[in-house]
């Protein structure tokens, strides 16, 4: 789920009334705040709503999940980042302009200029800076890289590769990386638009499998970042083609594998194929008594339901399924507090406002 990134000038009163209204919301037991704290909460991680329903809950915790949605690690960092702000919170600048560490930040830009011999003789200079981390919080993910991270320009820093980007990699994983790094630094290459349109992607990718990375551990990640490109990629690598792959394709595959599915990949799979508008497997997903109600998994645009995604992306029959089997159109996304009419209202879909704005204040469906 994309972290609520702070304003510029953020007020830490109106934060402790969001935590209050937490609180409230866990005694109401709202959807929306389950999902919240099962994705930001690490006592809530991967409860049902009812267990997250029927957990004490105190403001202490509310302030937790709180800081967390806001990308901090407790509530007193977040408190910290108001009160006394650094160089390094300055959200407004790129990722490299923020790091504080002289040795770390020319490492990066050795990256950036694509000077692998010049990175090469930098790390021999300073063994150990090929694992050393900087932080940066507040932000929707790169919170805590190393410096192979920086290599996937994602998040994007300048819109573009150098180069020499491969040789540039290989100097940093012959620094020594671990597991962790490789699997993640996969996972941003293979989410990496830039990487994309440099034509980087495969080379890079190539380059990390070739090195240990897991093809399997990007796999979900590219395909619900639109990366078709790039998930072919991992599966020619060795990525195991599962139902939430499955969910692109046919019905006649899909059914197979469906068999044998677990609950937590039936969930992915409904997320992946709503996103898609892949209204064959939808429906069968639905049939097999997915609930259209349910929050997309973490990972999987958690923030919101198959009918905002529909609303946005999707086709007026894949909403109207949704809707004659359940699916509420005046839930509202975790992150936005947007139902899906407001959804397609931001996307400009002015005539699927019009049909499902009505249905949230309970007028019923348009025949």
């Amino acid at each position: 789920m994309p972290v609520r990134v702070l304003p510029p000038n953020p007020n830490l009163d109106q934060l402790k009334h969001q935590a209050k209204d937490l609180v409230k919301a866990h005694a109401a037991r709202s959807l929306a705040a389950a999902q919240l704290l099962r994705e930001f909460h690490p006592r809530f991680a991967g409860l049902a709503d009812a267990a997250i329903f029927a957990a004490e809950f105190k403001l202490s915790d509310a302030q937790l999940a709180i800081a967390r949605e806001a990308g901090f690690l407790s509530w007193a960092r977040l408190k910290r980042r108001i009160e006394k702000p650094v160089a390094s919170d300055r959200l407004d600048l790129p990722h490299q302009e923020r790091i504080t560490d002289p040795v770390f930040r020319r490492a990066v830009d050795l990256i950036d200029a694509g000077d692998a011999a010049g990175l090469r003789a930098h790390l021999k200079q300073h063994p150990g800076l090929a694992r050393r981390r900087v932080v940066f919080e507040g932000m929707n993910y790169f919170e805590s890289p190393s410096l192979l991270q920086f290599i996937a320009e994602n998040p994007d820093r300048h819109d573009k590769m150098p180069e020499s980007v491969v040789a540039v990699t290989e100097a940093i994983l012959e620094a020594g990386v671990d597991q962790a790094e490789l699997d993640t630094t996969l996972a941003l290459v293979a989410t990496s638009g830039v990487a994309h349109a440099c034509g980087k992607q495969d080379a890079l990718i190539d380059l990390l499998c070739d090195w240990g990375a897991d093809p399997g551990s990007a796999l979900h990640a590219s395909i619900l970042h639109f990366g078709a490109a790039a998930a072919r990629t991992l599966i020619r690598r060795g990525a195991k083609v599962d139902l939430a792959v499955a969910a692109l394709g046919t019905e006649e595959n899909f059914r197979r594998m469906l068999k044998t599915a677990g609950a937590e990949e039936r969930h992915l799979a409904m997320a992946v194929a709503a996103q898609y508008c892949n209204l064959p497997i939808v429906r069968i997903l639905l049939e097999a008594g997915e609930d259209p109600n349910r929050f997309n998994p973490i990972g999987g645009h958690s923030h919101c339901t198959p009918l905002h995604q529909a609303a946005a992306y999707g086709t007026m029959e894949l909403v109207n399924l949704l809707l004659e089997r359940g699916a509420r159109p005046d839930i509202k996304d975790v992150l936005w507090r947007g139902t899906p009419a407001g959804w397609a209202n931001h996307i400009g879909r002015t005539e699927m406002e019009a049909y499902l704005r009505p249905l949230e204040k309970g007028a019923g469906r348009k025949s």
